[in-house]
């Protein structure tokens, strides 16, 4: 059963909010970070050999296979937020078809992926993981292009990383976030 109901949780993310477990076994708290950081997903940036290694083809990418296989991998570490109550809420959501996972496989082995919580204009992105060099940056990527595809114009990202940020992550305001959502949850469009 989760904690956080489908409903809530997706209110919480329309209203600017996301939820965190402090720690594996810790209670859940919300967050509505200042400054807020995203990525404007027709403009990430992709380095010459990850461009290379994307032309390759190694890699099989799969979407909404492994859901809550890539929330327990992304937990893998030892500072974590996403608790059980967190997975559970979560999973919830994800066989209602509001959250979801990109997957990149190789060899039959799931080697890299994020998953986050899609709501019309928005995505907004809660982990990723690599095993395999590239991996999660692949999967970035393959998110980037399904929201062009599919007129996504906001991939809420949260909070800045030099990995996010090498990416072509940028942090605005709060205020010019909720202005960014509200236009991006007013348009008539999917994840699928």
């Amino acid at each position: 059963m989760p904690v956080i109901p489908p409903d809530d949780l997706l209110g919480m993310y329309a209203s600017g909010i996301f939820p965190m477990a402090d720690g594996r076994d810790g209670p859940i708290m919300l967050f509505s970070p200042d400054p807020r950081t995203i990525i404007d997903p027709a403009a990430l940036h992709i380095s010459k050999s990850l461009g290379k290694t994307i032309r390759a083809g190694r890699f099989d990418v799969r979407m909404n296979t492994s859901f809550e296989n890539v929330m327990r991998i992304c937990a893998e570490r030892e500072d974590t937020w996403i608790s059980e109550d967190i997975i559970a809420s979560y999973v919830a959501l994800h066989e209602r078809g509001a959250a979801h996972s990109v997957e990149i496989w190789a060899e039959g082995e799931m080697v890299g992926g994020l998953y986050g919580v899609a709501e019309a204009g928005a995505f907004f992105g809660e982990s990723m993981f690599h095993i395999r060099r590239d991996a999660s940056k692949i999967a970035l990527w393959v998110l980037c292009e399904h929201m062009l595809r599919r007129g996504m114009p906001l991939l809420d990202v949260q909070y800045s990383t030099p990995h996010l940020l090498g990416l072509g992550a940028f942090e605005i305001s709060r205020e010019e976030y909720l202005k960014r959502l509200d236009s991006a949850l007013s348009l008539p469009v999917s994840f699928f």
